[in-house]
Parts: C-alpha cells; sequence; structure tokens
C-alpha cells in the first residue's frame, strides 16, 4: 500500500498554512497515475487523490477479496499500453512492474470442433487458421497487412490531443508502404466490424471471434463507423496481450512508487467532496469529504466526466449550456459484468483437452461466441432490458502463467460476459437480487465448453453493473466511462469544448476513459493530458496562447 510521502523543503505554502501544489489530481487511476508522473518527473510538485483505499481506480488488484488469491477488481489484460513509450519513459521495472506475454494471446473453441489459436506470430496464426478454413488464412494475411498499416497512423494521432490538425496528419493524409484503395479503406471504416467481418471472411467461427474480441470497446456489432474496431486486431500481433505479474494493479502499484520516487505524493480515502469554481476558473481549492481543503494551481480531474462537472463541480458552478451539454453526454445502459473464480484447476476444454493444467488455450483471452448470430442475440436481449439469456464469455485464466496469483496448484478464472443492462426492464428485480443467478449462468456458458469447470469452482467475488458503479466509480457500469461511438470518439470525445483535454473552466483538465482516446488500459489520455499541462505551464507556443486566450473569451 501507498503511503503519503513526506513533505520536503522549500514547498510553497498556501492560505491557512496548507500546502499549494503545483497539480492536484482527482482519481489514482491509470491515466491520473500516469499524468502525474510525467508532471512530477518535470519538476512539479504534484498530489493525487484517491477516493478508495488502494491506488488503481479500474486497474487495481486486491488479495482480501477471496482470501489467499489476488483477484482483480477492474481490467485484467493489458495491451495497448505497450504500445505508448509509458512504461519505458516511466522505467516502471525498476519500481517491481514485470510483463509477462501470454502468448498466443487468445484461444476460439469452434462450435462444430477444433479451435482457433491467435499468436503474437502472424503465420503461426494462419496456420491456425488453415486447419478450420484454408481460404481464411490468406483472408487474414491480408486483413492484418492493410489494417496494421492504417493503425499506426491511427495509432500516431492517439498519442497526441484530437485536433483536426493531428488527426488530419495522422490519420486522413497519411502516406503507407501498404498499397490500398484509400477510397474502398474508407467504406470499410465506415461500416460496422460487424459487416468487415461477413465481408472479409468466410468461416463463422472466425468471424464469431473477432467480432466478439471486437465487441470489446463497446458498440455493437452492427453500429456504424466502427470497423477499425475489428482492424484494430492487427496491432495487437504487435503489441501483445501482457500481464503484470502480481496482478493487474502492479501496474498503478509500480505508477504510485514512480510518483513519489519523483517527489509527488499519494492521498489514500482521500474523496473529494467539491472542487471550487467562480467565474469560470478553479479557485484552486479542493474539499475532501470530512472538510480538509488541498489547494493547487492547477486540477486534473481523472474521475468520470459526468461527475467532475455535476457533482465535484456543480451545475451551479458552470456555464448553463456547458451543463446541459454535460448532462447528455451518453453514457449508455451498463456494458458487461465479471466472475472472478478460485478454482481448484484450469477449465479442460473439449477442443484442447489438458487435464485442467495449464496449456495454450489458458495463456490469452479465451474467446467463447459460437456464432454471430449467437452474439447479436445476447445484445438484443440487453436492448430489451435484461440479461443476456445465452451470454457471450470471455475467459481470463492468468494463473497459468503467473502462479504468484493463487495458492500452489490452486488457479484463478474471470469471466466477462456482455451484455447486461444497468437499468432492468423488470422493475421488481434489483442487480443485488439477481447477481447469483447470472453468475451461474455464466459460468454454466463457459462450462458447455470445459465440463470440469462448475465442479471446479471453488469461491467467486461477482462484479455486477451496479457493483462497477459502487465499487470504481463507473457509472450505470460503463467501463469505458462514456459509450465509444463515432460520434463520442476523437475530437467528439466526450464533448468537442473537453476534447483536447483543456476544459472551459480555466486551470481545470479532463484525463481517463471520458477523454481521447477511450477506455482499456492504455494509458494515452494521461501521457497526452500531461504534455497538454505541461505545455500551459511553460507559457505553450505563441499561437497556442493567443488562440486559447481569444477563445476563452467568446
Amino acid at each position: 500500500m501507498i503511503v503519503n510521502a513526506h513533505l520536503t523543503q522549500g514547498e510553497i505554502p498556501g492560505m491557512n498554512g496548507t500546502i499549494l501544489y503545483d497539480v492536484a489530481v482527482v482519481g489514482g487511476g491509470h491515466n491520473g497515475l500516469v499524468c502525474a508522473c510525467y508532471l512530477a518527473k518535470a519538476g512539479l510538485k504534484v498530489v493525487v487523490l484517491e477516493r478508495r483505499h488502494i491506488v488503481g481506480g479500474a486497474v487495481c488488484t486486491e488479495d482480501d477479496l477471496i482470501p489467499g488469491y489476488k483477484i482483480d477488481v477492474g481490467s485484467s489484460a493489458h495491451i495497448m499500453i505497450h504500445l505508448t513509450p509509458v512504461v519505458v519513459e516511466l522505467e516502471l521495472e525498476k519500481f517491481g512492474l514485470e510483463y509477462i506475454d501470454c502468448d498466443p494471446f487468445a484461444f476460439a473453441p469452434m462450435a462444430a470442433g477444433g479451435a482457433l489459436y491467435f499468436w503474437r506470430d502472424v503465420e503461426k496464426t494462419c496456420e491456425s487458421i488453415a486447419r478450420v478454413s484454408p481460404p481464411d488464412a490468406d483472408n487474414y494475411r491480408r486483413f492484418v497487412r492493410e489494417w496494421g498499416a492504417i493503425n499506426e497512423g491511427v495509432f500516431e494521432a492517439f498519442l497526441k490531443p484530437p485536433t483536426v490538425l493531428n488527426l488530419g496528419r495522422h490519420m486522413i493524409f497519411r502516406r503507407t508502404k501498404e498499397k490500398s484503395n484509400p477510397v474502398e479503406m474508407t467504406r470499410k471504416i465506415f461500416s460496422s466490424y460487424g459487416a468487415l467481418a461477413r465481408e472479409t471472411f468466410e468461416h463463422d467461427g472466425l468471424r464469431a471471434a473477432l467480432v466478439w474480441l471486437a465487441a470489446q470497446s463497446g458498440p455493437p456489432a452492427g453500429a456504424a463507423a466502427t470497423g477499425d474496431f475489428l482492424g484494430w486486431h492487427s496491432m495487437i500481433h504487435r503489441s501483445g496481450v501482457k500481464r503484470p505479474r502480481g496482478g493487474s494493479g502492479a501496474l498503478t502499484q509500480a505508477l504510485a512508487l514512480c510518483l513519489e520516487h519523483h517527489g509527488g505524493e499519494v492521498r489514500l480515502s482521500a474523496e473529494v467532496e467539491r472542487i471550487e469554481v467562480k467565474d469560470k476558473r478553479t479557485t484552486g481549492r479542493i474539499t475532501l469529504v470530512g472538510g480538509e481543503q488541498i489547494e493547487a494551481r492547477r486540477i486534473v480531474s481523472n474521475a468520470h466526466v459526468v461527475t467532475t462537472f455535476l457533482k465535484l463541480i456543480g451545475a451551479e458552478h458552470l456555464p448553463e449550456e456547458l451543463a446541459k451539454r454535460v448532462g447528455r453526454v451518453r453514457v449508455g445502459n451498463g456494458f458487461g459484468m465479471i466472475v472472478r473464480c478460485a478454482m481448484s484447476e484450469l477449465p479442460d476444454y473439449t477442443a484442447a483437452p489438458s487435464g485442467g493444467q495449464p496449456s495454450a488455450c489458458h495463456r490469452g483471452l479465451q474467446l467463447l461466441s459460437p456464432s454471430t448470430a449467437y452474439l447479436d442475440a445476447a445484445y438484443g436481449d440487453y436492448l430489451r432490458g435484461r440479461p443476456s439469456e445465452n451470454p457471450a464469455a470471455l475467459v481470463m485464466t492468468f494463473s497459468a502463467v503467473d502462479p504468484t496469483i493463487a495458492p500452489e496448484g490452486k488457479h484463478t478464472m474471470f469471466v466477462w460476459g456482455q451484455y447486461y443492462p444497468y437499468e432492468l426492464a423488470d422493475k421488481s428485480q434489483t442487480w443485488d437480487d439477481i447477481a447469483k443467478h447470472e453468475a451461474d449462468r455464466l459460468i454454466d456458458v463457459v462450462t458447455q465448453y470445459a465440463p470440469n469447470v462448475r465442479g471446479a469452482v471453488i469461491d467467486r467475488f461477482i462484479q455486477t453493473p451496479l457493483d462497477l458503479e459502487r465499487r470504481l466509480g463507473l457509472l450505470r457500469g460503463n467501463v469505458m466511462h462514456v459509450e465509444m461511438e463515432i460520434d463520442q470518439m476523437f475530437l467528439y470525445r466526450p464533448l468537442p469544448e473537453l476534447a483536447t483535454y483543456r476544459t472551459p473552466i480555466e486551470n481545470l483538465y479532463l484525463t481517463g476513459a471520458s477523454t481521447h482516446p477511450g477506455g482499456g488500459v492504455f494509458a494515452a489520455s494521461g501521457y497526452n493530458t500531461a504534455r497538454v499541462v505541461l505545455d500551459d505551464v511553460r507559457g505553450g507556443t505563441g499561437l497556442g496562447r493567443w488562440l486559447r486566450r481569444n477563445l476563452s473569451r467568446k
């Protein structure tokens, strides 16, 4: 656990003898911590205020939920952060972070028999595909090549604020070595990922696996302009799926130690009650639950956009139009739930028998969705306001690659399912009422593929959409904060006036999953926000200063 750093000489006192920080970060999720680390490394006096007893937000591991086991309470698979410079630049290995490669990164048993293995090595993956659908091996090879070239530019855009200039330079007008028809590729980007899978691949089992993986971003398979949610699969061959030794929270623990190393401070059980705003600017004063006040020249909120503006600041302290627009940000009606199990043995998949012992199928993400129609039906139940009768499941058994998270000879199994509405159509039921039943249903789905699973569960910890809201502050259980559809992405995320991490409130910034480029263990938002704050601290470019000064007068 992180303890508060001792104060050093030379600190500037605030009012009433309090310390005046250069920057206060509200929320100790991984984006907030990444932002804080870069700011502290640059020499600023930084404090992170985390409401829970443990740092990490939705990238957190706890050891008291099931005794003897280390249980994640948020994200578990780390993918996109390895495409950023964050781990290397912050030297997180020096602070105890060790990543384990999960290769193959995905396993998908087929309804008609056999299984697909997705390896970091594209050719090895194509060999697996060829055993199920020979024509699709060539289709997949071409798919990875084409979309990998496009997504190199997309990723460059992810690591900068989503301005028209940045998006145009890196995504629209970027030249690639891969020869492709730009009009045709644009059409594919603006199609749905479900339609793209159908036109690209012949075998529905392969389509189902890829569509289910794409669905982890949130929008349904038929949503327009989501083609790259499928295309992004090409980048996993570059990043891989990795797992911090000791649990997902080992990342945020390392970030907290990095922050303290650079003179920053982490305050636990420090829930923010109010951010004081007057005349479209922060006063620099933060009030904690209990009355303690923190003062800072600048404030970065890693909390949900709606929480930040409508709860911590309050609509009455905002420009009326901003308050209305934040209130209309589309959070959605929940997303998924997860059952985290202590196991006597690993799933013994019929498609890949292992006797319940670690095997290649257990190393990465286990994609249990037999067909695209099956996934569509699960989403249809969600639209009707009820949990999926036959849910798709994503299974993670990271004790197969990291024995430190379970007692000797035992294992963990995390089962994530979609789709689960936060607000139920049947008003006579609550999530507290139906949590165990829905957890049973998810376990039953896994048991259909691995008959030993039901009898191997020793204990379990259930996270419904309601628990995700209560525990992690994920409003309505949306792990992406706000829906990741095209009108809430890039320079529209979460609103155009908030998209570049600065806000209309002077000296108040926004970071985290509510902002570009969105949710997942990515760290890009925290990385980008830090650079924006440092630009302001240093005065920015002459053009940037002029634009901000004159636009703020409008």
